[in-house]
């Protein structure tokens, strides 16, 4: 069994790790509508104590603090904590949840990674949604979620080649139980044209399981990276406008 390294009882806010099955599906609306599914699986880990696989396994899951934030940072709680700071949230040392996908085979895309950050007592004080475009840039957005974990923010990062940066998003990101339920919807003026979700079943983060879905899927980062660019020339062969994309500092952070 895949186990978390030296989990303190009291830090434990939900049991992890965990993997989630799942399908991420995007629905654009507008200015034509165009639906994409994908299959892969998510990990859900804290991020003080990241999964420890036996030495065969290891190729097929990596959490890399290059990956996150800045990339410069130690480690992926390191890279979280500056950004926080720079927001002027601090969490004492508090647990955090990841939903992520891990390195596999030495390669890993991450179009939306989400913190669900507690404060030393265990209760929630923050989400940080961690926004990647395939264009190896990165932006997060600190949310006050709801009960429900709801929240709103302004769009300000370059996504989709076909939508410039404005709009709102409204992210429904509750924390993972048994089901992995999210919901992200972009409104722009005169309408919402994008919604993407992402579904999926908890199941025990075993080595079994784990070697099940690399050889289900054994390039499921690329596939994702892929899918995304192949549905991208679809659009445009189809007639959809490019958008200039913006300059954008990798890891950009802004209070």
């Amino acid at each position: 069994m895949v186990t978390p390294r030296s989990a303190r009882a009291e830090r434990v806010v939900t049991p992890t790790p965990a993997l989630y099955p799942c399908t991420i599906t995007h629905v654009r609306i507008a200015p034509l509508r165009y639906v994409l599914r994908h299959r892969t699986h998510l990990w859900l880990v804290d991020v003080d104590h990241p999964p420890e696989l036996p030495r065969p396994l290891r190729a097929l899951t990596r959490f890399d603090a290059r990956d996150h934030f800045t990339g410069d940072e130690p480690g992926i709680r390191a890279g979280l904590d500056a950004f926080l700071a720079a927001h002027g949230v601090d969490l004492a040392g508090g647990p955090v949840l990841m939903l992520t996908q891990a390195r596999v085979f030495g390669h890993v895309f991450n179009p939306l990674t989400v913190y669900w950050c507690h404060g030393p007592d265990g209760e929630p004080r923050c989400v940080v949604a961690e926004v990647h475009n395939t264009y190896g840039e990165r932006h997060c957005y600190l949310l006050d979620t709801d009960a429900d974990g709801r929240a709103g923010t302004d769009k300000e990062f370059y996504v989709s080649p076909f939508f410039p940066v404005d709009g709102h998003y409204r992210m429904r990101l509750p924390r993972p139980d048994e089901r992995l339920d999210l919901t992200v919807h972009l409104d722009r003026a005169g309408g919402r044209p994008f919604t993407a979700t992402v579904r999926g079943t908890r199941r025990e983060a075993t080595n079994g399981r784990l070697l099940r879905q690399a050889l289900r899927r054994p390039w499921s980062t690329v596939a994702v990276s892929a899918a995304i660019r192949l549905h991208g020339i679809r659009l445009y062969l189809r007639g959809l406008p490019v958008r200039p994309r913006p300059d954008h500092r990798t890891g950009e952070n802004n209070p």
